[in-house]
């Protein structure tokens, strides 16, 4: 375990409390929030008495020897850091760690904090943006939104701070905007996104580019049993040598996708549905069948975050506090997820928070530190 390494990687970030009442190192409170997020802790409260229980190994790591700070004190200090910078360090230690391999899947999504919000404004809920390696089950980046602004241009920015080189992109269809599109391909990427009617003139041309595919059945159509119902799945490729209609907005499109949902249960209708994404990548059914059930990964990370994590209902609301947590919760898993040992995320805090030699293995699975910024 390199405690110093990771001290590297967040070392930009400032303590913006008044020098002459500090008593405990900013580092310390984080590098020990950290820490107790990892073993399962879900607010100041537990996360001091995190620190309580273990105090004598962070002594022998060079922390809190002259005593433990009460919970208030580890809220304020956490509070006060800028989220931009601490998500900008995020997403260094980030590229440091993942090692992103040619046509990953990195999926994009936004995220509410259903108890982030001031007690005396229900509107001021903070909103994240998060970047999920979905091969590696990983969280790559996130971003806090604006207040004055929202998903559409906080997904831009977050982008802007990925190396996205060899990675596929994949996006919901509100953020199916050119925008969007040009700024994953200046930082490498390739984009796979979600048409829907918020993109008419587009829904529309990629509606009638598949009016053929959808009036002829397909004799070799595999149907799923299970949970109750069986399904079929079908997707269908239209190259851009091939296309018609006017697709010249979109920059560097090379492919369009259509995938096609056939679907009975047990006392409900059989229903059929058509979803529609446009790439910039020439893409085989099978590659973006993949690519499409590898975007919902993201939603497994966010089940993760709320179930085992319990995000949604944390109740941290004051200044940066909400923000901030969410970053060292993104953090947390990560570095539980890249511990190598063949048990559930669950299984593992319970590990952390009983036995710190297992902490001391998910920090060095996590921490890069044989790797240079």
């Amino acid at each position: 375990m390199d405690i110093d390494t990771f001290k590297d990687y967040f070392s930009a970030v400032d303590d913006n409390r008044q020098s002459a009442k500090i008593t405990y190192p900013l580092f310390d409170l984080l590098f020990a929030s950290l820490c107790a997020v990892i073993a399962g802790s879900k607010g100041w409260y537990e996360i001091r008495e995190y620190i309580l229980g273990h105090h004598e190994w962070f002594k022998r790591n060079g922390m809190f020897k002259d005593g433990i700070p009460a919970d208030d004190i580890i809220a304020r200090a956490i509070s006060t850091i800028e989220p931009s910078v601490f998500q900008a360090c995020f997403i260094d230690w980030m590229k440091a760690v993942h090692q992103m391999t040619d046509g990953q899947v990195v999926a994009i999504d936004g995220k509410t904090l259903k108890g982030s919000y001031n007690r005396e404004d229900r509107s001021s809920t903070i909103h994240m943006v998060s970047a999920y390696a979905s091969e590696n089950h990983l969280v790559l980046g996130q971003l806090k939104t604006d207040e004055k602004s929202n998903e559409i241009s906080a997904i831009p920015e977050l982008i802007r701070l990925l190396d996205l080189r060899g990675a596929l992109v994949t996006i919901d269809a509100m953020a199916c905007q050119t925008t969007i599109a040009k700024t994953i391909l200046e930082q490498g990427g390739d984009y796979l996104l979600a048409v829907k009617q918020n993109q008419g003139k587009l829904a529309n041309a990629i509606t009638a580019a598949f009016s053929e595919q959808r009036r002829t059945f397909n004799d070799d159509v595999v149907f799923e049993h299970g949970h109750g119902r069986t399904e079929s799945l079908q997707c269908y490729i239209i190259d851009k040598e091939c296309l018609s209609g006017d697709f010249t907005r979109w920059p560097s499109l090379q492919s369009l996708v259509m995938v096609e949902s056939l679907r009975v249960e047990k006392e409900r209708p059989m229903s059929l549905e058509y979803r529609y994404y446009i790439s910039s990548k020439s893409l085989t059914a099978d590659e973006a069948s993949r690519a499409i059930r590898s975007h919902w990964g993201i939603e497994s990370m966010h089940w993760v975050l709320d179930v085992n994590m319990g995000e949604d209902a944390c109740q941290i609301y004051k200044d940066n506090g909400a923000a901030n947590v969410a970053c060292l919760r993104h953090m947390a898993s990560n570095m539980v997820r890249a511990e190598p040992t063949k048990i559930s995320l669950v299984a593992k805090q319970k590990r952390c928070l009983m036995n710190p030699s297992f902490l001391e293995k998910v920090l060095a699975a996590g921490i890069p530190a044989m790797v240079e910024k």
